[in-house]
């Protein structure tokens, strides 16, 4: 399906993202939400990130919304869209970490100014919208080695799900499984999209309990029908199929080439006395030879190490 047009200014509470069976326009309401979108390998996750972002892409180059973006693949679905983001980690998981913290930094700013003025943040060219935007997320949920790195990014995650709709620091996210062990706060995101699923249980899982009763029946969805995927209506509860518009490799440049974030894009980790830079290449983490031992005993010898109290 031919991608829409670039919207001039978007409008975050109807941004063009696919048709329906009835051929109008589906729009997402992206204002103060966070989205999931679930769905197996090959099912068209990509279409419908890079149609969000298309449907951004005149307030990325108007400074209106900052794209942050996370790509574990080591950039292999984002990279070629790089001029677009004001920020992009793809291969340090540190610097994916990094990120995510100083996305709570940036939420953590607005909170008291806003408190009290708004309930919902309206974004301006001076203090635009934030989208994380994470593909793989059990990438850094589930599969990630480094527990404390893993725990580091779960503690900001949980933040930012449970805090930064309002302020206009909002989490856009695909993965292929949903279930609660790799994605433990799942229910934090209010609204989420079912493209082809490998299991019926699964349904529910992305789109709530009873969806699949009510016609969302996205693990039958033939492997042909890339980017077609389950939505919930305004006003109805039953869910609709729609169609996410493909987009090519040469629209992507395209994009990039035409809409690129402003050379100061970064600079709104200002606001927080935080700095930014690219990505920095840092040394795997010394792993520990030798015996295993108590975590009690490790510490105190470390701490004797140091020049401790030897008892």
């Amino acid at each position: 399906m031919k991608p829409f047009d670039v919207p001039a200014v978007p409008d975050f509470t109807a941004l063009p993202l696919a048709r329906r069976e009835d051929l109008r326009h589906w729009c997402l309401h992206l204002l103060a939400t966070h989205v999931l979108i679930g769905g197996a390998t090959r099912s068209g996750k990509g279409s419908v990130l890079w149609s969000l972002v298309r449907a951004l892409a005149g307030g990325i180059a108007s400074g209106l919304v900052r794209l942050w973006v996370i790509d574990p693949k080591g950039g292999m679905e984002f990279a070629m869209g790089r001029p677009l983001f004001a920020r992009f980690a793809c291969k340090s998981f540190e610097a994916m970490a990094d990120l995510l913290d100083e996305a709570v930094a940036v939420m953590r700013e607005r909170q008291p100014r806003l408190a009290g003025a708004v309930r919902v943040h309206t974004p301006t060219e001076s203090d635009p919208l934030v989208v994380v935007v994470i593909d793989e997320m059990a990438a850094l949920t589930a599969y990630l080695q480094d527990v404390e790195l893993r725990k580091r990014i779960a503690s900001s995650l949980g933040l930012l799900l449970s805090q930064g709709a309002g302020v206009g620091v909002l989490v856009v996210a695909a993965l292929q499984d949903p279930r609660k062990e790799v994605l433990p706060f799942r229910d934090l995101f209010p609204t989420r999209i079912a493209l082809g699923l490998t299991e019926a249980a699964q349904v529910d899982l992305v789109r709530g309990d009873g969806a699949r009763n009510r016609g969302a029946l996205a693990d039958q969805m033939p492997r042909w029908a890339k980017g077609v995927g389950y939505v919930i209506l305004d006003g109805t509860p039953e869910p609709a199929r729609v169609r996410f518009s493909y987009i090519s490799d040469d629209d992507i440049r395209h994009l990039a080439a035409e809409y690129p974030a402003p050379a100061d894009a970064a600079d709104i980790l200002a606001q927080v006395g935080r700095e930014t830079a690219d990505e920095p290449t840092r040394p795997l983490p010394r792993q520990r030879r030798g015996p295993l031992l108590p975590d009690s005993l490790l510490t105190f010898l470390d701490r004797d190490t140091e020049g401790g109290e030897q008892r």
